[in-house]
C-alpha cells in the first residue's frame, strides 16, 4: 500500500531541490561544523536526544516514511535544536550524491527493518556494499553506530563488522546489550521493556586508509509531492 504523501512546511524539512540548489550541507546548516547522519530516524527520538547532547556537530535526519518526517520535524521544533535538519531520502542515495568522500563524523542506524525472511535478508541495509560507501564518507576515526532488536540481524552485523580490518571496535566483544550512556529511543524501550536485548554495535573508522569511490546502485528516487 502507498503511502498517503503530505505537504511537510516545517522549516527543519529539506527537500533534495533545496539541497542541491544549496550545494552542500554547511550552506544550509549557516556553520562548518562535523555532519553525522541517522539512517531511519523514526519519529525523531533518537536524534533529538543525541543532538541536545553534542551541540557541537550538526545533524541529518533522514527517513522514507513521510509521517515520521513529519513527527521528527515536530519534536526538532519542539526541542528548540539549530542543529538539525530532516529529510525524506533512501541512505545509499544520499551518502552517494550528497555527502562523499571525509564528510561524515557519525553514522547511526538504529533498529533498521531486519528483513526477517531468508529470502529478503538481501535487502538489509547492513551488508557489505554498504560498508564500502559509509568507509568512504566517514572521516578518520569516525564512527559507525548500528543497533537492532532482531537476533539474527544483530549476530550477523557484529560478525561483518568484527571481521573488516578497516573498523576499530570500541567494545570489547563484536556487540554489546549494555547501552551504557547511548540515547534509547521510544522504540527501543519498548523491547528493554519487556526484557528483549538491544544489539548495538559501535565502531571507528581507521586512520590512514585509503578508499577508492565505491560503485553502487543508486537506491530509489522517491518522488516529491507538488511543493516539497
Amino acid at each position: 500500500m502507498s503511502q498517503r504523501m503530505t505537504l511537510i512546511t516545517s522549516p527543519v524539512f529539506i527537500s533534495e531541490a533545496r539541497l542541491k540548489q544549496a550545494g552542500n550541507f554547511a550552506a544550509l546548516f549557516g556553520n562548518n561544523n562535523p555532519l553525522a547522519l541517522e539512517i531511519g530516524c523514526g519519529i525523531g527520538d533518537f536524534v533529538v536526544q543525541v543532538a541536545a547532547r553534542h551541540p557541537e556537530r550538526n545533524f541529518i535526519a533522514i527517513d522514507i516514511f513521510n509521517r515520521g518526517c513529519r513527527q521528527t520535524c515536530t519534536r526538532i521544533e519542539h526541542a528548540n535544536l539549530s542543529n538539525i535538519l530532516m529529510l525524506r531520502i533512501e541512505a545509499r542515495y544520499l551518502l552517494h550524491h550528497y555527502l562523499g568522500e571525509g564528510s561524515l563524523q557519525a553514522i547511526y542506524i538504529n533498529c533498521p527493518d531486519p528483513w526477517p525472511k531468508k529470502r529478503q535478508r538481501k535487502r538489509r541495509l547492513l551488508n557489505q556494499d554498504f560498508l564500502d560507501l559509509a568507509l568512504f564518507c566517514l572521516q578518520d576515526d569516525g564512527e559507525l553506530n548500528f543497533c537492532t532488536d532482531f537476533v539474527d540481524y544483530g549476530e550477523s552485523a557484529a560478525e561483518l563488522l568484527s571481521t573488516d580490518s578497516r573498523f576499530n571496535n570500541q567494545a570489547t566483544t563484536p556487540y554489546s546489550h549494555n547501552l551504557d550512556n547511548y540515547p534509547i529511543s521510544k522504540y527501543m524501550q519498548r523491547f528493554l521493556d519487556r526484557e528483549q536485548p538491544i544489539y548495538l554495535c559501535r565502531y571507528r573508522k581507521k586512520a590512514g586508509l585509503e578508499i577508492a569511490p565505491p560503485t553502487i546502485a543508486k537506491g530509489f528516487r522517491l518522488r516529491w509531492p507538488k511543493g516539497e
